[in-house]
């Protein structure tokens, strides 16, 4: 039975697609059609999506109707699933443009997908990459071997630059479908191998572009050159024979069962995300210290992640409240957790309460247990964009004094650590960086704003926080909640069953929970803070000329170098980023190349030497910024 009630066809209705499945399906198509499937994969925005016992039916028009049935995974992993009704099936325009439109299905969302890599692999399961990756994050299951990537696993990774260059080069508005399904059917190739890291990249990196030639909200040029630049430095490398195990990555599963776990309330994080889904997180730490998270997170927008403050979720046969579960414990059995540390709510899991702890306790002080510079530093070491382990990402812990307050950032200095010949008011570490506080979220109806306006407004005061930290700017935080600092006077006074924290997004901050304002206590506020070392260097112009080379493709650049000339590389030199203003000359001037054959005819520019340039431009852009966003953690040293 098929409903054919017309409504907006869009991906969410469509079921996800093997990208080996999409890249056949391009790849069969006839030439003459290849400039027609751009505009075709457009005009399917508003074409009429019906239900139809198994799958979806999608209408392209008179006499062609496109029936999608995925299996029991609820993905299309065979050619056959995909149907057209025209007379030119299955190397239709109409097919082909229904699955490219299709979202793309990777290992992590199906899990049966790992297991067709195992057994596609000649040497069984694991051979190729022998290791798998287990709820503890990235690092679990890494051998410290180092292999030289197969002849195969050579062979992938060469075609997968080979596509990438390609989509370098001629840029996002020349990336369409068929530039897509090469990179597609380059990454079927490298999941065949035993490459999840390259695979994953890929795919990242087709996303990456629809979200952008799409002109989705919330998609940041920054993301795609980011995703972009990890496929080539991965894909490179491996090419090249390069024996480094995290160039190979780990097999990502979906969730893994994970027994019997003690977690233990940090916070929770209310979510309100550009594509129109909201909810609440909350963040939790097992009893050995792995940091985790269970969330509630559905379409809708501000109002339901307002609403979840209190949310019921369940968890198996268990009810899950995010207020009491923020401030206290559970002891969960089996659970299963996936490989960003997101605990499964499966029917088989069942739960029982343990008691709340504070943040001074238990595997939670673990939180605050390092210098902000050492965390900073591990965070920002961490160079796969998938690790949950990054700065942006992982949460930290910290003891500040508020110091002041610049527009809506509050301003603070980390408290030196404990010693038992200071008073209960810590001073703040000497000569170490004012720190930014920045709201996770600045909409209305969230307690973030207010909740730090309170903060500022009394200057002295010592709080510990959690939360991220920026890491494309200098010295800022983005605190999640905030608690008082154990054994200060100048500190928060909580309500005893609230343990020791408050959330910045829901709870508010009265002024009972403030300490009495003793002048003695309090000090003279900052009104203004140091220009931030990144955005004020011209290491911008830089920024620019990539960002430009993925928006634009190589004639962008070319034209904008050409028009720039000395203005690229003169102020890059004189601020002291020699090596910055040689790399980017070095990018524009490979983007203007043309070589010419043996009659004197100019030849087509070489995709490689330009891949690899503008790769150099951006590992060295992110590996500077990275070092200006560290040292600004860092105190300056003494004498």
């Amino acid at each position: 039975m098929t409903d054919r009630t017309p409504t907006a066809a869009d991906t969410d209705r469509l079921p996800p697609v093997l990208p080996g499945v999409a890249a056949a399906a391009v790849a069969a198509l006839p030439p003459r059609l290849h400039r027609r499937l751009d505009a075709t994969v457009g005009r399917l925005a508003g074409a009429p999506v019906g239900r139809v016992d198994g799958g979806v039916t999608v209408d392209c028009g008179p006499e062609a109707l496109v029936t999608l049935t995925p299996g029991p995974t609820g993905a299309v992993t065979d050619p056959h699933q995909a149907r057209c009704s025209c007379l030119l099936a299955p190397r239709c325009l109409h097919r082909t443009a229904v699955l490219v439109a299709c979202p793309i299905a990777d290992r992590v969302t199906h899990p049966d997908l790992a297991s067709t890599v195992a057994s596609s692999t000649p040497d069984g399961p694991g051979a190729a990459t022998g290791r798998t990756g287990g709820p503890a994050g990235p690092a679990a299951g890494r051998t410290s071997r180092n292999t030289a990537p197969t002849k195969a696993q050579r062979a992938a990774a060469s075609a997968l630059w080979r596509a990438a260059a390609a989509v370098l080069a001629a840029g996002v508005p020349a990336a369409g479908a068929v530039p897509q399904a090469e990179l597609l059917r380059a990454a079927h190739s490298a999941r065949l191998a035993g490459l999840p890291r390259a695979e994953s990249a890929a795919l990242r990196t087709v996303r990456g572009l629809r979200a952008h030639r799409e002109r989705l909200a919330g998609h940041r040029l920054a993301e795609l050159v980011e995703v972009l630049h990890d496929l080539l430095y991965v894909a490179g490398r491996l090419a090249a024979g390069d024996p480094d195990p995290a160039l190979v990555g780990i097999l990502r599963r979906a969730y893994q069962p994970d027994g019997t776990l003690e977690v233990y309330g940090v916070c929770r994080e209310p979510v309100i995300s550009a594509t129109g889904y909201a909810g609440v997180v909350t963040h939790l730490v097992t009893a050995d210290g792995r940091r985790l998270s269970f969330g509630d997170v559905k379409p809708g927008g501000p109002d339901r992640a307002r609403d979840c403050a209190g949310a019921v979720t369940e968890m198996g046969a268990v009810a899950v409240n995010h207020s009491v579960l923020a401030r206290g414990g559970l002891r969960i059995t089996g659970t299963t957790v996936s490989p960003d540390g997101r605990l499964g709510a499966g029917k088989g899991v069942r739960a029982s309460p343990l008691t709340g702890t504070g943040w001074s306790a238990g595997p939670l002080a673990e939180l605050f247990a390092r210098p902000l510079a050492e965390v900073v530093t591990a965070q920002l070491a961490a160079d796969d964009p998938e690790d949950p382990a990054r700065a942006g990402t992982a949460l930290v812990g910290c003891d500040l004094m508020v110091v002041g307050a610049v527009g809506d950032q509050v301003l603070a200095r980390e408290l030196a650590p404990a010693a038992a010949d200071v008073g209960p008011d810590r001073a703040p570490v000497p000569d170490g960086p004012v720190i930014r506080l920045v709201p996770v979220d600045s909409h209305p109806v969230l307690a973030h704003v207010a909740n730090l306006r309170r903060l500022a407004s009394w200057p002295g005061l010592r709080i510990r926080a959690v939360g991220r930290l920026d890491p494309d700017r200098a010295s800022t935080l983005h605190p999640l909640a905030v608690g008082p600092v154990p054994g200060a006077a100048a500190t928060l006074r909580l309500p005893t069953g609230w343990h020791g924290r408050l959330d910045l997004g829901y709870d508010e901050i009265q002024g009972s929970h403030l300490p009495p304002r003793e002048p003695a206590a309090m000090t003279e506020p900052v009104r203004a803070v140091d220009a931030d070392a990144v955005a004020e260097s011209p290491l911008w112009r830089v920024r620019r000329l990539v960002e430009l080379a993925v928006s634009g493709g190589r004639r962008a650049v070319a034209e904008a170098a050409r028009g720039e000339g000395a203005g690229l590389a003169g102020p890059l030199r004189r601020a002291g980023f020699t090596t910055a203003a040689a790399v980017a000359a070095a990018l524009a001037a490979e983007s203007d190349r043309r070589g010419r054959d043996a009659f004197g005819r100019l030849t087509d520019p070489d995709p490689d030497r330009y891949a690899w340039a503008w790769l150099a431009a951006t590992a060295h852009l992110a590996a500077t910024e990275r070092e200006l966003i560290r040292s600004s953690w860092t105190a300056p040293p003494v004498g």
